[in-house]
């Protein structure tokens, strides 16, 4: 996406006026892409009502640049947006993770950190410290509170940003058809109980 802004913009027969159309064209799309992958994974996982869904967005990535070089606050939303309304239909709780300036901690509704007992720590994040995404949550959570760990029962990856410090111990990868959000590739994984007992145990088929 980058790039293609980058020609538009350096094009000389194209004007301002096309060049932010196809701008707005552009996050558009990606919004809409956001928007279907969250859904898609959400169904796949068959996540319910209260659950954690951790995602972590490098919106450099999305652009198509190097993750940590091109942060966009503008384009945070539009990918925060079309993933928070997906979470919001589903009932089930978004948690941001933020760059490894703050050591990737979450952002999340207060409501859910007390939910599962999370420690809440003391820190805003920010486009260069936190990272674009979880400044996009911090701003449209309603009660928005920090936490260093989550153990969430699906995640998604928009970019490697390494989103499996907080899924539960056993990650299962989930396929979905959006495998892009923007320039920015998507990776997907539900989770599941361990299984214990060895060979003579007996397991439940829902979890399988």
């Amino acid at each position: 996406m980058k790039q293609n802004i980058s020609e538009s913009i350096n094009g000389e027969s194209v004007k301002t006026e096309k060049v932010w159309a196809d701008i707005t064209e552009e996050m558009t799309i990606i919004g809409e892409e956001a928007y279907r992958a969250a859904k898609e994974l959400l169904a796949e996982a068959n996540l319910k009502e209260g659950q954690l869904f951790v995602v972590g967005c490098s919106t450099s990535e999305v652009s198509g640049a190097r993750i940590g070089t091109f942060s966009s606050p503008e384009l945070a939303e539009v990918v925060f947006g079309g993933i928070y309304q997906a979470t919001q239909e589903a009932g089930v709780y978004l948690a941001a993770q933020c760059c490894e300036h703050l050591n990737r901690a979450i952002i999340l509704e207060r409501e859910a950190a007390e939910k599962y007992g999370y420690e809440v720590v003391n820190v805003v994040p920010q486009p260069k410290a936190g990272g674009s995404f979880a400044t996009a949550a911090w701003k449209a959570f309603e009660n928005p509170a920090a936490v260093e760990h989550i153990k969430a029962h699906a995640g998604m990856d928009i970019g490697d940003t390494l989103i499996g410090m907080h899924l539960k111990d056993v990650a299962v990868p989930v396929r979905i058809r959006t495998t892009q959000i923007g320039d920015a590739h998507v990776v997907c994984a539900r989770t599941r109980p361990k299984f214990i007992g060895g060979s003579r145990a007996v397991y439940e088929e829902a979890y399988l």
